[in-house]
């Protein structure tokens, strides 16, 4: 479990939990708790998407996969821990301080986005798609749900702990819609140049539907910088406060357009 959730990486949806929090006066000690859960929903997630059964993967960020170092069984067991123990976290005495009705509410976000309505159904969906054609509009909802569904509760719950009101949640909802389309459409750019994205993970994207592969890759910059927009015009009623979340949106369109 420690070897898939501390080999490095960018921590982008903790950081996306903790910067929308406190844009509404969010307490780093009461945001901190979901932060971590779901980075380790994330950790668990890439551990189980390197078995041999899944994307079969020798390398992620530069490293052997947990499989290639400890065994099937064990990267499985390490992959179930990381997810139960996100959801042990934050119904324990970490949240103790937040309202309990506020809680379970945020609990369920996150259950259901790393369920089958986000992150295993976007899975199930990406392997079944393999060898197959596919449109754009199965491509983008395969990409909200797989990567985008985590990301956008990333965004939700340090709203909603933050005390954010509800057309404010919207406006933070939209952004996190258009950042977790635009950071898959991204790493697709990147996996198909053969370069960050590649060496990071190790990923065999040969017959894997992508953005990059559906539309091409110039319509895919295109769609990456339009989302991108969309994201910060979403933010801009926050202001100054909102400028952490900026400056992620800028990063995620950034590293792929400039390939």
């Amino acid at each position: 479990m420690h070897y898939g959730l501390f080999p490095g990486g960018k921590r982008i949806r903790p950081i996306l939990t903790l910067a929308a929090g406190e844009i509404f006066g969010g307490k780093r000690k009461e945001l901190l708790p979901f932060a971590c859960a779901i980075e380790m929903i994330h950790a668990y997630s890439l551990i189980h998407d390197d078995l041999p059964a899944m994307d079969d993967d020798d390398l992620r960020r530069g490293m052997p996969t947990a499989h290639k170092v400890f065994g099937e069984g064990m990267a499985l067991l390490a992959g179930d821990g990381l997810l139960t123990e996100a959801f042990h976290l934050i119904s324990g005495p970490a949240t103790r301080s937040l309202d309990p009705e506020l809680v379970l509410g945020l609990i369920h976000e996150l259950g259901c986005a790393a369920g089958v309505a986000g992150l295993v159904g976007g899975q199930s969906t990406d392997l079944e798609a393999e060898d197959r054609k596919v449109d754009r509009a199965m491509v983008e909802s395969m990409h909200g749900r797989k990567t985008g569904a985590l990301i956008l509760a990333s965004l939700k719950i340090g709203a909603r702990a933050g005390g954010a009101k509800p057309a404010e949640l919207k406006r933070i909802s939209r952004y996190g819609e258009a950042v977790g389309l635009a950071f898959q459409i991204a790493d697709d750019i990147l996996d198909r140049a053969g370069e960050e994205a590649r060496h990071e993970s190790g990923r065999k994207e040969a017959k894997k539907a992508t953005y990059p592969s559906v539309v091409g890759v110039a319509q895919a910059r295109e769609r990456l910088s339009d989302l991108t927009r969309q994201a910060m015009e979403s933010l801009a009623p926050f202001g100054a406060r909102a400028e952490p979340l900026r400056a992620i949106a800028g990063y995620v369109a950034e590293r792929a357009l400039r390939t």
